[in-house]
């Protein structure tokens, strides 16, 4: 059962082909099976997961066919689950028990999910390899000596490995759809407004948004039809109505107009990548698609505007994190000074701590119009750019990642170089548009991801592409050996 994706496990339990309890039993005996090579999980929920699946099975049996009914999944571990552990993958959550759901668990579990457990991340979603977490570096199925990418990491490789059929993820630059191009997996980043953002404990306020890690792009259309839509308890929420994701899936590609960005094909992308793009033209172009050479030139600004924008919101953002309310507290403090200062510098590691200090730099008095505006201003162009180059193309592909994934430990010493892999996906957060990685290949049997970005709310049109994508192709379908 584990080989099944979501959709196949939505069929199977809609023909009574298994129950829910029977499927729960045999992934919680394979994630403690296999997960002690991976890390990708930070807490197995157990009994809720028994519990659900029960109920699950006895609405089943009382008429309810919600197509997520007993379908089992688990939330990245910035998802506020009540009285289970949210920790963001950081020591000063560490003994932290959420007293309510976040919205998107709370949609889940109404459509019927079973909640496996908590997935390892990037401290605070503060990363691109998974090995900035308080909980050990998460390990990539294809090759345990290298990152899965991150901050959704350990979503990523859950799913990967057939742990899990689906999990949540949240994307601030790229992390959903960057852990999903490194292990073979289908990520989707909604929308900003598309999905609450209620119960999620914030890394960038302005640029974090949920959304689906799974094998397929039918798979991410099941999943946010349940965990999109309109939250009065979320202020940045858009109330604007879902579309029918899954009936989009179906749609001709004839006439689709694709625009190539010339500046995703410099200098700092790896060849055999660019030459996997160019076969997924080459494919879309027989769907019937045309292609057209489009500019967006702001993108060489992208990172320096996202790593001013991103720190400064977090440096706001964490100063909650202060040993008094919750969370970890230094022992024996000798006055409140001390309090805050020792329990957030032994309860933040090393890259939290950074972008504190450089978004806390950027937004003093003396520097805040040189590099805070500069950056908001960069961000306004960037947006520019994507909204005229809408105009003539209806969809923009390239690459999700410059290169394949990177050895454990290989660019620790060097936080621009892990910076830089996020060159491609950034400006979909900055500009608040939908992105989606779909896998495309293997580089010396590493995966490749293709990034597919549309105009506001077209989440359909991704998910139309990729699937049609995928109908022809089997790249989604590889199984990393061992698992």
């Amino acid at each position: 059962m584990h080989q099944m994706n979501l959709a196949e496990i939505a069929r199977g339990l809609a023909a009574k082909q298994f129950s829910a309890e029977e499927l729960t039993r045999s992934l919680l005996a394979r994630i403690q099976q296999l997960d002690p090579q991976l890390n990708s999980f930070i807490t197995v929920t157990e009994d809720l997961a028994l519990t659900q699946a029960k109920a699950a099975d006895q609405r089943r049996a009382d008429g309810d066919t919600s197509p997520l009914l007993g379908a089992p999944i688990a939330h990245k571990d910035l998802f506020c689950t009540q009285d289970i552990l949210t920790s963001c993958g950081s020591k000063i959550l560490g003994n932290f028990k959420a007293p309510y759901n976040a919205t998107v668990v709370e949609k889940l579990a109404e459509a019927g999910t079973v909640t496996l457990g908590k997935l390892n991340m990037d401290e605070f979603a503060m990363g691109s390899a998974n090995e900035s977490s308080h909980f050990g570096a998460v390990k990539n199925p294809w090759n345990l000596e290298r990152v899965p990418g991150g901050s959704s990491g350990g979503s990523a490789a859950a799913v990967a490995a057939r742990l899990l059929p689906a999990a949540t993820g949240t994307d601030t630059g790229g992390s959903i759809r960057q852990p999903a191009a490194l292990t073979n997996l289908t990520g989707l980043k909604p929308t900003y407004g598309r999905v609450s953002r209620w119960g999620m404990i914030a890394y960038a306020s302005s640029l974090d948004q949920g959304g689906p890690l799974a094998r397929t792009a039918e798979d991410c259309a099941l999943m946010l039809q349940a965990m999109a839509g309109f939250d009065p308890k979320d202020s940045t929420s858009v109330d604007q109505p879902l579309d029918d994701y899954l009936a989009a899936l179906t749609q001709p590609l004839k006439g689709l107009r694709v625009g190539l960005p010339k500046e995703y094909f410099s200098a700092g992308l790896d060849s055999r990548i660019a030459d996997a793009v160019m076969a997924v033209v080459e494919q879309l172009k027989t769907l019937g698609a045309t292609v057209k050479d489009i500019s967006l030139p702001n993108t060489q600004n992208a990172i320096a505007a996202y790593y001013v924008i991103a720190p400064a919101e977090a440096s706001s953002n964490l100063s909650r994190f202060d040993g008094v309310r919750f969370g970890y507290r230094c022992e024996n403090p000798q006055n409140l000074e001390d309090l805050y200062k020792r329990s957030r510098g032994e309860g933040f590691g090393a890259e939290v701590k950074r972008r504190i200090m450089v978004g806390a730099y950027a937004l003093s008095a003396g520097y805040y119009d040189a590099y805070y505006i500069k950056a908001q201003q960069i961000r306004r162009l960037i947006k520019n750019d994507f909204v005229a180059a809408f105009n003539d193309v209806d969809v923009i592909l390239g690459p999700t990642t410059p290169n394949p994934a990177w050895k454990l430990g290989e660019k620790n010493n060097d936080p621009v170089a892990a910076y830089l892999e996020d060159i491609y996906t950034i400006t979909a957060n900055l500009a608040g548009i939908p992105g989606l990685s779909m896998p495309a290949g293997f580089v010396d049997g590493l995966p490749v991801g293709v990034q597919l970005l549309a105009p506001y709310f077209q989440e359909g049109r991704l998910l139309n592409v990729a699937h049609q994508y995928q109908q022809v192709t089997d790249w989604h379908t590889r199984v990393p050996a061992g698992f």
